[in-house]
């Protein structure tokens, strides 16, 4: 894809941030994780802090002892919200993660995104258990991100609808990386979908976000160098400046020039 073909976003201080697909975000990623670093759990424990940043942000001055339900899915989107559970329950807030996995069969980065937590005050409830999001000051869904590929399995869009039902009673949904069941490439959805308050995106925003999909849109800074992005055909100016999470502009529509 070549910078003119490419869409970009905007930062607060007009600075052009460029939109990646899929596939260059998880080249990205493979080239951090294997070569240069950060690590794996480097970049989750940075997007799960970040994510819980910006929960405090969106309940505002209700955040001290406010209750957070987090939605996680069973791969690295879910290790990310069960880091965010861990950051808000450290700040007080009460704190219920619905699980697909068990946390006693997690494995990889969810295992250890579930260890971690078992030291912090939060309460852990499987899918099939009752829940309650209604009842929620803010519902994270942590269910897939962009790993999406055909139509959300049966539990994932019951995680999904129940991220529903929280927006349809005004409770404010925040998502991570890309709203659970959105095709990231191209904005579509084959199947249920969250539709967010507010989206996090992590490192770069992808290209099928747009206000209707994803709502406000903020990027999360990872950490990753920017040789990292240009080994993987992505280079840009920096943008993040003194802040380590910033909105973003949505790009102009096509026929809008």
């Amino acid at each position: 894809m070549t910078t003119t073909q490419r869409a970009h976003f905007l930062a607060p201080d007009g600075l052009r941030v460029p939109a990646v697909s899929v596939a260059e975000m998880r080249e990205v990623d493979r080239i951090a994780i294997e070569a240069t670093g950060p690590s794996l759990l480097q970049l989750i424990e940075l997007a799960g802090q970040q994510v819980a940043l910006a929960a405090i942000d969106l309940l505002g001055e209700r955040w001290p002892g406010a209750r957070a339900v987090v939605l996680c899915g069973s791969g690295r989107n879910g290790a990310t919200g069960v880091c965010a559970a861990r950051h808000l329950a450290n700040r007080g807030i009460r704190v219920e993660v619905i699980t697909i996995v068990p946390p006693q069969r997690a494995d990889g980065a969810l295992g250890e995104s579930f260890l971690a937590l078992a030291e912090a005050p939060a309460r852990v409830t499987r899918w099939d258990e009752a829940f309650d999001v209604t009842a929620a000051d803010i519902v994270i869904d942590a269910v897939l991100g962009c790993r999406l590929t055909g139509e959300p399995q049966p539990v994932q869009r019951g995680l999904i609808l129940a991220a529903g039902a929280a927006a349809e009673a005004g409770v404010p949904v925040l998502s991570i990386d890309v709203p659970s069941g959105l095709d990231a490439d191209d904005g579509t959805a084959p199947g249920a979908v969250v539709r967010p308050t507010r989206t996090v995106t992590l490192g770069l925003p992808k290209r099928g976000l747009t206000h209707d999909n994803a709502g406000d849109l903020w990027v999360a800074d990872l950490g990753i160098p920017p040789g990292v992005f240009a080994r993987a055909g992505v280079a840009f100016a920096p943008f993040f400046g003194a802040a380590s999470c910033v909105p973003l502009a949505y790009p102009p529509p096509p026929d809008a020039g």
